[in-house]
């Protein structure tokens, strides 16, 4: 508890920047209008935020375009970019608890969980792309004795970035690292629920060295910062994380104006499935627990469809019940709370419907569900379900909260049937201890990511993205990400021929 305390008096210290950042400079929105974020886990108004509009995101295009056309960061020497990025990353990691701290109390994420994300995930990001500046090589195509060709990688231009609330910082640092990597201007958009962090990030941004107009912060609502990304004929290409319904809007706005290339990270629904010759063990109950119950369950990949073979049901449901039970709810500014709050009182009451809709439906609620009496923030407890049928609706859709739900079968090839029945694509994890069956389920499995004996992502080295309805052909992270932010050029040159 003194901690806890120390965190709130620390947190409520915390300056809070609430203007954009455009051209290298904080400046309020060209209407005057603000927006406001509160915080999830009091439902105290924390502060009146720059609502920028379409006047704001052309200004701050028009500065990308002129330093990126200019060739300030987008020309020049490698070496020179990484400097910058190196910079910035020290500079995140030595300001990271105040981040972490603003970061907690604007999401409702727990302390811990963003001391290790803003702390020391998001400036690695800004590191691991900073050294792959110098280690990334064009190719020399193989031609005969008459031609010389070159097939160079180029910045593509203005990236527009609009990340999500669940994680933003470090869904900031997935996007802008690569993006500013291979010598893109940006323009950022955070999520109007967090839009916090974002804006301290361009200061940081500016005294690491980032050039004037390099990167611009735009806080705004989707319906008119972000439509304004996606509809602006001199953005280059759009990269967003987010709902599905806001994905096909911008590939609506792109194609009415100027066609730009949409990368898309939508969610999904994924399975969790525990095969016939699995070994039910602590660490295997645990996976199951954070597959769907990390960040509240506000994550895309959160594995809250477990496909449990009849062999294990009675014994994995019986653990997973009682490590639930164990689970703190409450402060996030308390580092013994294992789930803090929902973003937002909409948000909480949207998962509680998905609650209502499965015991309507025939499901059976175990433990959880349950709004925090008396509590006037965002809070829902873990939700446990058994029962479930693959035609009900918390089986099908995404839910984005703390609800995990059980489906019994009797063999594998049963649960791999049921894994696939579904619109997404995003995850999945497979529990088993017969490789030849790891292999074959990892690559029947049509998702972006497929986790062994683990419930995981993968790492910064690793693409992070989706099959089907969870994304596009883009990637976040590894080496591919960067192609988002980049142009293929062939520069073919006749040798030998009279000039």
């Amino acid at each position: 508890m003194i901690e806890a305390e120390q965190n709130r008096l620390a947190a409520a210290a915390v300056r809070i920047e609430t203007r954009a950042w455009i051209d290298g400079e904080v400046c309020h929105a060209a209407s005057g209008e603000t927006f406001a974020t509160v915080a999830p886990s009091t439902g105290d108004h924390l502060a009146d935020v720059a609502a920028c509009g379409p006047e704001d995101v052309d200004r701050a295009v028009r500065a990308a375009r002129r330093v990126f056309d200019d060739g300030t960061w987008s020309r020049c020497d490698p070496t020179d970019r990484k400097v910058v990025l190196l910079r910035l990353a020290d500079l995140l990691r030595k300001h990271g608890d105040e981040l972490a701290l603003l970061e907690s109390r604007d999401s409702g994420k727990t302390i811990r969980d963003c001391r290790n994300e803003v702390a020391h995930e998001v400036p690695n990001f800004f590191q691991w792309y900073a050294e792959t500046i110098d280690k990334s090589f064009d190719r020399i195509a193989p031609t005969g004795p008459t031609a010389f060709a070159a097939i160079v990688k180029e910045p593509i231009g203005v990236a527009g970035l609009i990340v999500p609330w669940n994680f933003p910082l470090l869904m900031a640092a997935w996007k802008l690292a690569p993006a500013l990597a291979t010598g893109c201007s940006v323009v950022l958009k955070p999520a109007e629920q967090t839009p916090l962090t974002a804006l301290r990030l361009g200061e940081l941004a500016a005294e690491a060295g980032l050039p004037p107009g390099v990167l611009n912060i735009i806080p705004g609502l989707g319906e008119t910062a972000g439509q304004a990304i996606g509809r602006h004929p001199d953005i280059d290409t759009v990269s967003f994380t987010g709902s599905g319904e806001v994905g096909a809007y911008l590939l609506g706005y792109a194609a009415q104006s100027n066609r730009k290339p949409v990368g898309l990270e939508l969610g999904g629904k994924s399975p969790f499935l525990v095969l016939e010759d699995a070994r039910i063990t602590d660490s295997l109950i645990e996976a199951a627990v954070m597959a769907a119950f990390w960040n509240g369950g506000q994550n895309c990949s959160a594995n809250m469809r477990q496909i449990i073979h009849r062999h294990h049901h009675e014994e994995f449901a019986a653990r997973v019940t009682a490590r639930v039970a164990s689970l703190v709810v409450g402060d996030p500014l308390d580092p013994a709370t294992d789930i803090g709050a929902l973003v937002t009182a909409e948000h909480r009451d949207r998962v509680a419907g998905y609650v209502a809709a499965g015991r309507s439906e025939g499901a059976r609620l175990v433990r959880g569900g349950e709004t925090l009496q008396g509590n006037p923030g965002f809070f829902l407890t873990p939700a446990v379900f058994e029962g479930l049928k693959p035609d009900m609706r918390i089986a099908r859709e995404e839910i984005f909260g703390p609800v995990l739900g059980m489906m019994v079968v009797d063999s594998d090839d049963e649960a791999l049937r049921m894994a696939v029945d579904t619109d997404f694509g995003l995850h999945a994890s497979v529990f088993t201890r017969d490789l030849d069956k790891a292999f074959r389920f990892a690559r029947a499995l049509p998702v972006g990511t497929v986790s062994v004996n683990s419930f995981s992502e993968g790492s910064i080295a690793t693409p992070f993205g989706g099959y089907r309805r969870s994304g596009s052909l883009s990637r976040d992270n590894g080496l591919e990400a960067m192609a988002q932010y980049q142009q293929t050029k062939t520069v073919w040159i006749g040798l030998g021929a009279d000039q």
